[in-house]
């Protein structure tokens, strides 16, 4: 704790009492008229090592435990509404800065602390906090929010029941026989069980808002996966609406036929009921989630009394008109019988009855969907999801078990069919209770287990109460799936991930009701209703439902598998392998109900995946995708350690000293041309501030940037008192195992004549240390220049371009505060409004010439950097000419050699000059230009005494002796020659890449070596790229 010492600390008596919440001490009356040393406080930069500066007089600290502290205890507002790291939040601590250094002080920002009984600083009560970003509009009650049971419970069981417990499971029971049954029914438990644990696990594993699955699947695997699944999730939820509807209307539409009431036709009528029935659903759910709610328990009510009602039927005495349809009670031989299948038609196997039971499973997200609506969904979904699925399960095992033990396979119907018990002539169960349907057997049975879809209604007490279960059942399920599907659609609408949709995600009321979203759903399940058709609608909703629990199982374990340490769900019983086998035996299920729709529902999900990993949306939800591509990346990073290099392997890993890469886009781009899907690039920048005037070093403007560009590179900021420093940090601590930067590219120094010497003695130190470091080197000069921080009006970096005021200095002495600070950055969020500037190298560059002066062997580097250029789409037009060195009496031999092994090197190089004038005189023009060029730089020492000399070597070094310049007379003539020769092969070329000369540290002064480099580049119109290897090879011919 940073414990600021103050002599006396006073608390009026009043305020002694309760909690405390910790805040600075800055109230609203002292803000107003409190000054430091005659100044506001606002906006002020006060250092928190002085205990003056934290005193009663201008109130400015904080109380913690009764001491004087910029500290603050834990609380809950520091870690709420927490979107990125590194971003501030909206109730924040102190930051490391206001701790360890100065401490700035904006208007408004603190507030004095307040004493609160009780209230301040605790912790807010579960499931009262409301959602980020919802803000209640004023004169509108609190929001309506369900509990486990109400909220999640009943409306999954509501959801699970439906027609197939009522029309579909005796008859499965009479085919598959009780035994299977259970399988089936066990089996399909175990899928939504473990999909349960699922959800209950990345559920409990922090805040859950509205959007259900989708934001269950979203905030886990991340917007491309849930972004696919929460929209045709949403759709297959309003195509349920449909489905369930047209259940309903069909048992409407029989119970007309049977009093002989038709309203047009048998298809005209479904639709008409169904229309009708959505509409009062849609009132139902406009009306608001309270009466949405009360209809869902009415509905509970009418079907947990149709299934008493069943039961109690079992134990009645059947009546002869029940018995002459097969209902004889609990029966030993009828249980014995049915407990082994009967398989019969088309459908009779196990896995057919298993596809026509499992889609009554698939209601256990019902609860997850509305979890906006929850008081606590990390406790709600869980709890209620997973008693769902046991108390319904139990149901449809009891009544499996009690209708197979009740009900014989085949009857008549017919009360004449009644014999006296024990009849020889007689076949089958019934003969033992006193029935014949031997008959009856050999043709269709109307009724019995296996024939009667009815047989709940025919065993249970009083019939019309299972028909009212029926319409509870399919009416509850079709409710839910209308409230679903607009709550999922909001979520996905308001983060934006697809075009257009985002109309629809407007919310309105005290429950943010998304109107628009009903509006949708009811429009598309209308549209479905008029099909009229339930096995045209059904089979496709069933696999995106299996779709959606397929990728919750993974979501597990794939958070589970990648051990991020923000994986801390506190839901326990889980696993994440029995999550893997539940999210593979999802999708093999899909495939075993309808492989067509299968192949349908995850070709969707693949183009919804495919369009947000084009478009890329801006957002960072921290899913285990993330989590997983760094555990990947670290892995293969520490893998490549193992290896050692080799030449066929090697790849130009750049570090470009661009300094904020938005300052010299020519050289981010060339550099980000070659290096594309190929390897490294960072751009390095040097901060030379300061410490007192030390700005931070954010790299995410800088990546933005780049991002922006469609550059693949890294960002790497230092702090050091002078750029060479600085430049070493980066060479000898920038990257990470085996991907280490091996290239150091840098801009060339076009003021090197002008700026201070010791700026230009620096540069050609740089040169040095690369060669030191065993870097390759690449200069890129260019006529216009590279750096556009003047036009940005930004700070500049004094050794690559020093700014037009001269005061500004390297050193950081008394002159560099009255000139811009040195590579200062623009604030991250300037830099991505700035324009792009668009440069030479964003270009087609047409069918010119790259024309390589390879004059010297630095180990192929020379080469390797054209051919890579060749290879993108803007350079491969291109033609490349190598210009070698030679004697002109052994041309064709040298050209032939040359030829031989660019061959070999197999980089398709054709087209091979050799150049016999490279050691004539140059032109006394030209010469005479070099002489006036390295004039100012001469020591003059010829006539000078030895200790004069010594003196002015040491005081600048960089200046050059006669001797020196005698010594190097040759090497100099030869950038003249050179500079000649390229003013007239290469005028006219795309780029020029020349072999670079290299200066013996301690003999060639740095004044002669950028009169070299000076002399070799200047006047050519193209970019010119000077470089030079490390001297060993980056080429081979060999294949091992």
């Amino acid at each position: 704790m940073a414990s600021i010492p103050v002599p006396e600390i006073r608390v009026d008596p009043p305020l002694s009492q309760g909690r405390f919440t910790i805040r600075t001490l800055i109230g609203a009356e002292d803000s107003s008229k409190n000054h430091h040393q005659g100044q506001p406080l606002q906006n002020s930069i006060l250092d928190t090592s002085n205990p003056n500066n934290l005193s009663h007089t201008n109130t400015f600290y904080l109380k913690t435990f009764g001491y004087n502290t910029l500290d603050v205890v834990p609380k809950y507002e520091h870690y709420a509404n927490t979107d990125v790291l590194g971003k501030p939040n909206r109730a924040s601590r102190p930051s490391l800065a206001d701790l360890h250094s100065f401490f700035k002080l904006e208007s408004g920002q603190h507030q004095a602390p307040v004493f609160e009984n009780g209230a301040g600083g605790e912790l807010p009560e579960e499931g009262t906090e409301e959602a980020e970003g919802d803000v209640k509009p004023q004169g509108q009650g609190e929001p309506v929010r369900f509990g486990w049971i109400k909220g999640v419970m009943i409306r999954c069981m509501l959801n699970i029941w439906g027609v197939i417990l009522y029309l579909r499971l005796p008859w499965i029971t009479a085919q598959a026989g009780i035994a299977l049954t259970w399988v089936i029914i066990l089996l399909s438990s175990a899928v939504t069980s473990i999909t349960g644990l699922s959800i209950s696990a990345i559920s409990t594993n922090g805040k859950v808002k509205s959007g259900g699955t989708y934001f269950l699947i979203s905030r886990s695997l991340g917007p491309e996966l849930g972004g696919s699944i929460g929209l045709i999730f949403a759709f297959a939820n309003a195509v349920a609406v449909a489905m369930h509807t047209v259940g309903f209307a069909e048992t409407v539409r029989d119970l007309l036929k049977e009093y002989n009431s038709q309203i047009v036709d048998p298809t005209n009528d479904i639709r008409i009921i169904g229309v009708v029935t959505v509409t009062l659903l849609l009132g139902i759910s406009l009306a608001g989630m309270e009466w949405e709610t009360k209809a869902q328990i009415l509905f509970f009510i009418v079907i947990m009394v149709s299934l008493a009602n069943y039961f109690v039927g079992t134990v009645l005495p059947p009546t002869p008109e029940k018995q002459a349809k097969g209902f004889f009670s609990y029966k030993a031989d009828i249980f014995a019988y049915n407990f082994v299948p009967h398989w019969r038609g088309n459908d009779g196997s196990f896995f057919g009855m298993f596809s026509i039971f499992f889609p009554s499973a698939t209601g256990i997200l019902a609860g997850a969907n509305i979890s906006g609506d929850l008081k606590d969904p990390t406790v709600a979904i869980p709890r209620g999801t997973l008693m769902a699925i046991f108390w319904t399960t139990l149901s449809y095992l009891a009544v499996s078990a009690t209708v197979g033990s009740c009900v014989i396979q085949d009857a008549s119907g017919n009360l004449n069919d009644s014999i006296p018990a024990g009849s020889l002539d007689c076949e089958g169960l019934a003969c033992r209770y006193g029935w014949n349907f031997t008959d009856c057997r050999e043709e269709d049975c109307p009724y019995g287990l296996i024939n009667y879809y009815q047989t709940l209604s025919m065993v249970s007490g009083f019939a019309p109460l299972i028909t009212a279960g029926i319409f509870g059942a399919t009416l509850s399920s079709a409710l839910a799936s209308l409230v679903s599907a607009p709550k999922v659609f909001q979520c996905l609408c308001k983060d934006n991930l697809y075009p257009v949709i985002g109309f629809f995600g407007k919310g309105y009321g005290k429950n943010n009701e998304p109107i628009r979203a009903y509006v949708l759903t009811y429009i598309i399940a209308v549209g479905f209703i008029l099909i009229a058709e339930l096995n045209t609608i059904a089979p496709i909703i069933s696999n995106f439902f299996l779709c959606s629990y397929a990728l919750i199982n993974f979501s597990c374990f794939h958070a589970s598998i990648t051990n991020s340490p923000g994986w801390r769900p506190s839901f326990k019983y889980y696993n994440k392998w029995v999550s893997l086998l539940g999210s593979i035996v999802s999708v093999i299920i899909m495939f075993l109900l309808t492989w067509w729709a299968a192949l349908i529902a995850i070709g969707i999900v693949f183009f919804l995946l495919a369009y947000v990993l084009y478009k890329r949306p801006a957002v960072n939800w921290g899913s285990s995708v993330q989590a997983g591509s760094y555990n990947m990346a670290l892995s293969c990073s520490v893998g490549l350690n193992n290896v050692d290099d080799h030449i066929k392997n090697y790849r130009p890993q750049c570090l470009v000293l661009t300094g904020p890469p938005s300052f010299r886009p020519a050289l981010v781009d060339f550099v980000g041309t070659i290096t594309k899907n190929l390897s490294l690039m960072i751009c390095g920048n040097v901060q030379t501030e300061s410490p007192k005037q030390k700005k931070e070093l954010t790299s995410s403007g800088h990546i933005q940037w780049l991002n922006k560009r469609k550059i693949k590179a890294f960002y790497t900021g230092v702090a050091a008192e002078k750029l060479r420093s600085g430049i070493q940090i980066l060479m000898q601590a920038t990257g990470l195992g085996r991907m280490k930067p091996n290239v150091l590219v840098m801009g060339y120094k076009r003021n090197w004549q002008t700026d201070y010497p010791w700026n230009m003695d620096s540069y050609v130190g740089i040169i040095h240390d690369a060669f030191d470091f065993n870097y390759g080197l690449c200069i890129m000069r260019m006529k216009e220049g590279l750096n556009i921080s003047r036009l940005m009006q930004a700070h500049i970096n004094p050794v690559f371009d020093r700014a037009e005021d001269p005061k500004v200095t390297e050193n950081g002495g008394k002159d560099a505060t009255a000139a811009p600070t040195a590579n200062g950055t623009l604030d991250p969020e300037t830099l991505i409004a700035e324009h792009q500037a668009s440069t030479i190298f964003q270009c087609d560059q047409g069918k010119k010439t790259i024309d390589v002066y390879w004059l010297f062997d630095d180990g192929g580097l020379t080469l390797l950097i054209p051919y890579l250029l060749t290879r993108k789409k803007r350079w491969r037009n291109c033609k490349v000419r190598v210009f070698v060195g030679g004697q002109i009496s052994r041309m064709d031999e040298e050209k032939k050699a040359i030829i031989a092994l660019l061959n070999k090197f197999r980089l398709g190089f054709q087209d091979v000059h050799v150049l016999p004038d490279t050691n004539q005189k140059p032109h006394p023009e030209h010469m005479k230009r070099f002489e006036d060029l390295i004039a100012p730089w001469k020591l003059n020492d010829g006539f000078k005494e030895e200790a004069s000399v010594n003196e002015m070597r040491k005081e600048c070094p960089w200046k050059m002796s006669d001797e020196e310049i005698q010594k190097n007379q040759a090497k100099s003539l030869r950038q003249i020659r050179l500079n000649e020769i390229l003013l007239d092969y290469s005028r006219d070329a795309a780029l020029i890449v020349i072999t670079m000369p290299v200066g013996r540290k301690g003999k060639c002064p740095s004044s002669l070596y950028m009169a070299w480099l000076e002399t070799l580049s200047q006047d050519l119109r193209p970019p010119v790229l000077l470089t030079r290897g490390n001297q060993e090879n980056v080429l081979t011919f060999y294949c091992q």
